[in-house]
């Protein structure tokens, strides 16, 4: 016979299945739950972590366990685009203005915009928050023909995507390469996010290129990494780069 915990999570994921707790909807909090069926908190945390394991519930510390709906493969631009991305797994997408700066660029950005020694460029920073928790550090170089654009755009943007609204003025982002790694918080990282130094983060360096691959920004953003999770999916056919929210502990 299975454990408690394992029936619990059996029970929860056909209410999941039978829409009894739709995507986007909270699952009842641990009390109500172990109340219910007369165990503790502790096999209730347990269930828990089996679903979020599975990728069908996620959780937010102080609040009820959300729902997610089915994972979404993202094609590049939804992935690019924080905002879409949060209100596929039922959050709320939103956005801090650090700065948005024109100046020199970096070797490195120079080398990664394919830029001449001296080229200017746009390089903006911004919290991005999931459900008014910050969760990433977002610090993109952009060449300087976008970053002209992008001023106006974070004028009145607010918490929807820079990038559709570059989309819109007919910039098209047509391929990118991902590198992702863990590293720890810097002091400035620690300080947006809200976290101590050295806490463990995801890097994700991006390069994206227009459809002639001329390129158009390089970002290097910073997440916390209990929040979000980057999963590669390959077959004989193409290979997805997916983003998901980070199964609860």
């Amino acid at each position: 016979m299975s454990t408690l915990y394992r029936r619990l999570a059996d029970e929860l994921r056909a209410g999941l299945a039978d829409g009894t707790y739709p995507p986007g909807s909270r699952l009842p909090s641990e009390s109500e739950l172990a109340e219910r069926h007369g165990a503790s908190r502790g096999t209730v945390r347990q269930a828990f972590t089996v679903l979020a394991a599975d990728g069908l519930i996620s959780s937010r510390k102080g609040t009820r366990r959300l729902v997610l709906g089915p994972a979404l493969r993202q094609n590049f631009s939804q992935l690019h685009s924080f905002s879409r991305w949060a209100a596929s797994i039922g959050e709320i997408p939103g956005v801090r203005m650090v700065e948005l700066v024109r100046r020199e660029a970096t070797d490195l950005e120079a080398e990664r915009l394919e830029l001449s020694a001296g080229a200017r460029i746009y390089h903006l920073t911004r919290v991005r928050l999931l459900s008014g928790q910050p969760v990433m550090v977002e610090r993109t170089a952009y060449v300087e023909r976008i970053g002209a654009l992008i001023g106006g755009i974070t004028a009145d943007v607010g918490d929807e995507s820079v990038t559709a609204r570059l989309e819109e003025l007919g910039v098209v982002f047509a391929h990118a390469e991902h590198t992702v790694s863990a590293i720890t918080a810097e002091a400035e990282d620690a300080r947006l996010l809200g976290v101590r130094p050295h806490s463990a983060l995801l890097r994700e360096l991006r390069r994206t290129t227009d459809p002639d691959n001329r390129p158009l920004a390089w970002s290097d953003d910073r997440y916390l990494s209990d929040a979000v999770a980057f999963t590669v999916h390959n077959s004989v056919r193409t290979s997805t780069l997916i983003r998901s929210a980070a199964p609860s502990r």
